[in-house]
């Protein structure tokens, strides 16, 4: 080794120290005081070496951070900024411990160090990193110092795996559960927070749904229980809120089922200031399991459910998504439909048609990111009609345990909530009544004390109150007791299935929930005909096929089996007979509506159709004009004749135009000044003779 005379030059000189001060943990700042006195000191080997203090500089900023990594060490950045610059002559550090516990890090900084023949030194000496000897030394006290932090942490982190095998590891008791005398974990003795917790439990296995579950305590005014960590009053019951993100930690933690589990998660450092990554471990890998070990709210079984519920609705959320919760439309299919065209998850919009939402279900995902048409578009309410008929159809035969099974749940659901509102009224006379004895015990003398527990006491009076408004409210709001009467509607409807279904009364989130115990997925398919290929629970296929739906034109277009009956009738009648006729006969237009004579003559005029009135003239029939002129007589005179009944007449159309069959045999003649039935040579009329000229019906 060369001498440390030898070693520091006067290029090394011209250039500052840096000495480089660190401890692990601020409790060793604060504890281990030695220590850093020790590394303050190598300022005065840098001065024997023939530094002056003020080219002596200290970096210190780091205390209370790990070596581990160089990530978070602003000091230790700058340091090796300055010694790639050239700024530093020597670096100092009471050992390599101090300046890195981390290969990557020490070895690093060497290399710089090499490059910009920059000393180091430390408690042993001083060393020259450009020299071999050297190098390989403060190499191998590096390795030593990452060793002995591995070792270190495996020391600990095997007595702590030692514990948690044997299940006596402590770890913060989720809500709902308490550390009793014995150092054993057991139900929170509060029923209030007992039956909250198994609200929760009950609402996601009723809804299927966390945001349900939020939803459900929100629009009820339930209010979650949670310990207080930190603040005036540590480990203090409170209620707020009930949160998305709790009721996530609540249904995926299985300590709920009554077992310790240790290690369901991995975690390790990123390249990222102040970022760690977790990824949860499969249940093979957990590094402890214990069943059945402490009370629980529900068994393994419901747990293991619950996950694969979460974890299917978590699919709604990717681009691979199949199935999503059911939700609150009236799309029978919403979440099943997938595409047979591309396999594609299939989407729900929806349209107003007639004043009510209609279901579209759409393949729209890769148009969407390619910029080209949708690769299906299918109106569906056809097809959940279809599908409904089919499920109806399916489970007939169990129908009344189905219904009787939904209906006992709606009795029971009712229940469960009253309990808990009255809990929360409980909760909240205990605190007015807790407020007003430690109003009575403070002393008279202290004024200071007794005006502030006085506004404690008024302000849980009025929490009290509000609790039993809202009480009082959701008890008047709840269905009264069932009479004989009303038992007995409700075990015909229990009976009849179908009937549940279609009550309009029904939510569409309930006939979905379901759909969704008898049906897997739904694929469909438009081409000459929607083609739909339901794939049922167990892997029993079914295949239905439906026409397409009409388009918009053909929805308003008068039916065809109408539009015959019309040219048959326009032989016969005008148009306004026509439209009494078909009203007679209960028939309406293409939009639902009535027939008139005028939309009688639109529906002439699209399909071409002649009127009475055309048909008359092509049979050789006259109007009033041309039969005055063959008669040699006055219009209104061959008008008199088809009053007498002398000639044939009809009324034409609804304006009253006439038109004459040609007559036949002798044509009359006028007879001026001579009444008309002292004429000799016709016989007299009857009195209803003129009464022929009608519409003929």
């Amino acid at each position: 080794m060369i001498n440390t005379s030898q070693k520091v030059t006067t290029d090394h000189l011209r250039r500052l120290a840096y000495l480089y001060v660190r401890q692990s943990s601020l409790q060793q700042v604060h504890d281990h005081r030695e220590s850093t006195v020790r590394q303050y000191d190598l300022k005065g080997r840098a001065q024997a070496l023939g530094w002056t203090a003020d080219r002596i500089q200290v970096i210190d900023e780091d205390q209370g951070l790990s070596g581990a990594s160089a990530i978070e060490r602003d000091g230790f950045q700058r340091l090796v900024a300055d010694v790639g610059l050239g700024r530093v002559g020597l670096v100092m550090g009471l050992e390599v411990s101090r300046l890195a516990r981390n290969s990557s890090d020490w070895h690093r900084l060497l290399e710089i160090c090499a490059l910009t023949e920059t000393l180091i030194l430390d408690e042993d000496g001083v060393y020259d990193p450009a020299h071999f000897n050297d190098r390989l030394l403060l190499g191998l006290k590096g390795t030593m110092s990452e060793a002995e932090l591995h070792v270190l942490r495996a020391r600990l982190i095997g007595g702590q795996m030692n514990k948690a095998r044997r299940g006596e590891l402590w770890m913060k008791p989720p809500i709902g559960f308490v550390v009793n005398a014995r150092g054993q974990l057991s139900l929170d003795p509060d029923a209030h927070v007992q039956h909250t917790v198994r609200l929760l439990f009950d609402t996601f296995r009723r809804t299927g749904s966390a945001g349900a579950v939020v939803r459900h305590f929100r629009n009820e005014g339930l209010t979650w229980p949670r310990h207080l960590v930190s603040g005036p009053r540590p480990g203090a019951l409170v209620f707020g809120p009930l949160e998305h993100s709790r009721v996530l930690g609540i249904l995926h933690n299985p300590r709920y089922t009554g077992a310790y589990v240790y290690g369901r998660t991995r975690q390790r450092k990123v390249r990222l200031p102040g970022q760690m990554r977790h990824r949860r471990l499969p249940r093979e890998e957990w590094k402890v399991f214990l069943p059945d070990v402490h009370p629980r709210y529900l068994t393994w079984d419901e747990y293991e459910g619950n996950q694969v519920t979460l974890r299917h609705n978590a699919h709604g959320y990717g681009s691979d998504r199949r199935r999503s919760p059911p939700r609150e439309g009236v799309a029978l299919l919403q979440g099943l439909v997938v595409c047979g065209r591309c396999g594609d998850r299939m989407t729900v919009r929806y349209e107003t048609r007639e004043g009510h939402p209609a279901p579209v279900y759409a393949c729209q995902r890769r148009g969407i990111a390619t910029a080209t048409p949708a690769c299906q578009m299918i109106h569906g309410a056809a097809l959940d009609a279809a599908i409904s008929d089919l499920v109806l159809a399916a489970v007939t035969p169990a129908s009344v345990d189905v219904a009787l099974e939904v209906f006992d749940e709606l009795r029971t659901r009712e229940a469960d909530l009253d309990r808990a509102r009255r809990a929360q009224v409980a909760r909240a006379r205990e605190d007015a009544e807790l407020a007003q004895r430690q109003f009575f015990a403070v002393r008279p003398e202290h004024r200071l004390v007794a005006d502030t527990l006085e506004r404690d006491w008024n302000d849980a009076l009025r929490r009290l109150a509000q609790a039993e408004d809202d009480y009082q409210r959701a008890s008047e709001a709840r269905p009264r007791a069932l009479t004989a009467d009303m038992r007995e509607q409700i075990t015909g409807l229990v009976a009849d299935l179908p009937r549940v279904w279609h009550d309009p009364r029904t939510p569409a989130r309930e006939r979905k929930r379901i759909l969704r115990l008898l049906i897997e997925d739904v694929t469909l398919v438009r081409d000459e005909v929607i083609r739909m290929s339901i794939r049922w629970k167990g892997g029993a296929t079914a295949v239905i096929e439906r026409p397409l739906p009409l388009a918009a034109p053909d929805l308003r277009r008068t039916p065809a089996d109408i539009v015959e009956q019309v040219r048959a009738l326009a032989t016969e009648q005008t148009d306004g007979q026509i439209a009494r006729t078909l009203n007679h006969r209960w028939l309406r237009t293409g939009t639902g509506q009535a027939f008139t004579s005028v939309r009688v003559h639109f529906v002439r005029y699209t399909y071409d159709i002649q009127s009475y009135a055309d048909h008359l003239q092509r049979a050789g029939w006259l109007t009033a004009d041309q039969i005055a002129q063959t008669l040699q007589v006055h219009p209104t005179t061959a008008k008199k004749f088809a009053h007498a009944g002398i000639l044939h007449a009809v009324r034409a159309d609804d304006k009253g135009t006439i038109l004459f069959e040609p007559p036949t045999g002798p044509l009359p003649t006028a007879q001026p000044g001579k009444r008309l039935r002292d004429r000799g040579r016709y016989p007299p009329l009857s009195s209803d003779v003129r009464k022929g000229l009608q519409y003929e019906a």
